[in-house]
């Protein structure tokens, strides 16, 4: 009786110290870890991070450096040692898909997002984009280019910039949003933005196998086959040319296209998203404006301050 009284403290002890262990865990774990995969965006990369940093989130930034030759390397190495910045590298270039493999290995935070390297997209809307998937209204964010008109363009807080313009790029998104409709009965305006935001969990079970170019279709794909909950956000986008180091071409939509179709039969078993009890998500437009994302019974406070409401 003694032996058996004894073997049940322990295993009492063992059980509380696991439960203070995760407890631990989830405290020192942040809110947000971005994902910024790097390549020649010397021009560009340290306004970026300034942005980054001065958003208002907690959050763990990763920065993935494919093997730039334009002095990107040399930038970066300013912000080493700032504690929110984690600077990773890779030998020669590999793509954005594998820079995007690499920093994920690393995050740590609930959720993760991908910010591109140059100033297309605005780290401003960081809360806007978690807001609704912390209300529990989706497991999946994507930020569309698309979305810049209706309640949120007359919100008091947001300006957006102009919609993403007509051009041989856009129609390389409506055509990969025909075939996000067709192939997973998933209707998107955007399917390429780069602003996806996931639980990390979830991406990490995704098993990713990305190179390239290919990581956003691979991952809607994946998304939609893992019966994940995808919601649409407005944000603010300015596009660049060519000229400015746009990277992008053509060719690499009829990678997209093929990407889609390969994942489309694609079988996971075994996860299952945690999602707080909150309303069905729905791509209607009002539903888009942050401050109802955090809840029409929140105190007017915190539907007034999105970064106040996500902490």
């Amino acid at each position: 009786m003694r032996y058996e009284s004894v073997r049940s403290d322990l295993v009492l002890a063992a059980a509380c110290c696991d439960e203070a262990a995760r407890a631990a865990h989830e405290i020192a774990r942040p809110l947000l870890s971005v994902i910024v995969p790097v390549y020649n965006e010397a021009a560009t990369i340290d306004e970026l991070l300034r942005r980054v940093v001065s958003s208002p989130v907690e959050k763990q930034v990763i920065v993935v450096d494919d093997g730039s030759t334009d002095g990107t390397l040399e930038v970066l190495e300013r912000w080493e040692g700032h504690p929110q910045v984690e600077l990773l590298a890779h030998a020669r270039n590999r793509g954005k898909g594998a820079a995007m493999r690499t920093g994920l290995e690393q995050a740590r935070g609930r959720y993760t997002l991908v910010q591109d390297a140059d100033l297309e997209y605005d780290p401003g809307d960081y809360p806007r984009l978690l807001a609704p998937l912390l209300a529990g209204e989706a497991d999946v964010i994507y930020g569309s280019r698309s979305l810049c008109r209706g309640v949120v363009e007359t919100a008091a807080d947001y300006n957006p910039a102009p919609r993403h313009p007509w051009s041989v790029l856009r129609l390389g998104v409506c055509a990969l949003n025909v075939a996000a409709r067709c192939l997973y009965g998933t209707r998107l305006s955007d399917e390429a933005t780069c602003y996806k935001l996931f639980a990390t969990n979830a991406l990490k079970a995704m098993r990713l196998e990305c190179e390239r170019f290919e990581f956003c279709p691979e991952v809607t794909a994946k998304a939609c086959r893992m019966g994940l909950r995808i919601l649409e956000v407005p944000v603010h986008y300015v596009p660049r040319g060519r000229s400015d180091g746009k990277k992008i071409r053509w060719r690499d939509g009829l990678t997209a296209l093929r990407t889609l179709w390969r994942w489309r039969h694609w079988e996971f078993h075994g996860f299952r998203p945690e999602r707080a009890p909150a309303r069905a998500a729905k791509l209607a437009a009002p539903s888009l404006d942050p401050v109802r994302a955090v809840g029409a019974d929140a105190p007017p406070s915190d539907r007034a301050n999105v970064a106040g409401a996500i902490e």
